[in-house]
């Protein structure tokens, strides 16, 4: 039998594609069922000059300064599937391989180059510059699960700002970049810059032509000759929710508002929202990059599994931060499996409160249906309410409180239901 798909599925709409005046971004993060997804914050910083950061598997120099971030990532690694920085860049990776081998070596995985390209770029396009260069300088690699049973992927990116969004997708060190001014767009686990390449690896025409793969004439089309020639089964079925994903935009092209990005991101007939054997979303993202500058970025993060069982939770950066702790995984030091070598030797509890109440909520619709419904109504009402009020303060008819604690309050509100 088949394992199924290990997958992904990022969106983005730009004017004219949203009803308003915003690029809206969303992803689901698939994974192993049981891996316990956390969202963290890190303020902004400076760094002593020749410093390292400790990444996932290596170290690598550390920037001079790192802005304020927001991660939903795997509790047991350094990087993340899917975040936002305070300038109001967004992004997201996908698995994704191609005929480039993949080095059985540990290097940076996809997710940190999504938190360095976060921590180190002040726009969408100054994100990719961070990602391109550090994978010229370090690779991709390393196991992307938390399992001693070797399990590694390339990867694609989207990559969005207030302005535009641009996809990048990878073949080990080479990549190629599209750029993305209007309308709507998503990815799913396979190579999908065919012809319209806006920016590129400067030897990647080079090496396709000397592997044999590219005769170098007529138009360089960058899936056609690095799509592998037996692609894995996860590939292929990725083909449908990329399908899927596409004609749900399309259908709301010109009316997408956050709250359409996340009934697209809980559509279970699409495999968007997935439940598939081993494999499940195991944490959401829908964020607001309104194009006027004078106004906030607003991102909503479900910190649990399963949208169509979860609830989206409004997160603005702020200089006054209230530390969301209880959506924040048990940290084990040294101690942990993926810091002893051999690495992935057993296994340790890395739920968070949120995460254990939210399983019992889980539990209870399944066992007592009408009254974990009604708990989840409740919640999906305030959720409802909350993007009312946001939206109206984007829009200037509410004023913007102080909205460094929202996400906090929404944590702990979501907890004290459950209970």
């Amino acid at each position: 039998m088949e394992e199924p798909p290990l997958s992904c599925d990022c969106f983005v709409s730009l004017p004219p594609g949203s009803r308003d005046d915003h690029v809206i971004f969303g992803k689901n993060s698939d994974r192993p069922r049981n891996e316990v997804q956390e969202v963290v914050y890190y303020p902004a910083a400076s760094h002593p000059s020749g410093s390292m950061v400790e990444c996932t598997y290596i170290q690598i120099p550390q920037a001079e300064h790192t802005h304020a971030v927001v991660l939903s990532r795997p509790a047991w690694l350094w990087g993340a599937e899917m975040g936002a920085n305070e300038q109001g860049v967004c992004i997201g990776n996908e698995a994704v391989w191609t005929r480039e081998s993949i080095s059985a070596g540990e290097a940076l995985l996809g997710m940190d180059l999504v938190r360095l390209g976060l921590e180190r770029g002040d726009s969408a396009w100054g994100a990719l510059t961070v990602i391109t260069g550090l994978l010229e300088q370090h690779g991709q690699g390393g196991p992307c699960r938390e399992d001693p049973e070797p399990f590694s992927y390339h990867n694609t990116f989207l990559l969005v700002d207030r302005n535009e969004a641009w996809v990048l997708e990878t073949a080990g060190r080479l990549w190629v970049a599209q750029k993305v001014t209007e309308g709507v767009k998503n990815i799913s686990n396979q190579l999908t810059i065919s012809t319209e390449i806006s920016a590129e690896h400067p030897e990647l025409r080079s090496v396709a032509q000397t592997q044999g793969w590219w005769d170098g004439e007529g138009e360089f089309n960058f899936s056609q000759v690095f799509s592998p020639e037996n692609p894995p089964a996860r590939m292929e079925l990725a083909k449908q929710r990329y399908r899927g994903g596409t004609e749900l935009l399309q259908q709301h092209d010109g009316s997408v508002t956050a709250e359409v990005m996340m009934s697209i991101l809980r559509d279970k007939p699409s495999g968007i929202c997935m439940d598939s054997g081993g494999f499940c979303t195991t944490g959401s993202m829908v964020s607001i990059l309104p194009k006027d500058p004078s106004l906030p970025c607003v991102h909503f993060l479900t910190a649990t599994p399963d949208p169509s069982r979860s609830v989206f939770k409004p997160f603005v950066f702020s200089e006054c931060m209230t530390p969301v702790l209880r959506v924040v995984s048990p940290q084990y030091g040294l101690d942990d499996p993926v810091r002893k070598q051999p690495r992935f030797q057993s296994q340790v509890d890395r739920q968070h409160d949120l995460y254990k109440a939210h399983q019992v909520a889980l539990n209870t619709m399944e066992t007592n249906p009408d009254e974990g419904l009604a708990v989840y109504e409740i919640l999906r009402d305030l959720e409802s309410q909350c993007l009312t009020d946001i939206l109206a303060m984007l829009s200037g008819e509410m004023p913007g409180e102080e909205l460094g604690d929202l996400f906090f309050d929404c944590v702990d509100t979501e907890i004290k239901f459950y209970q």
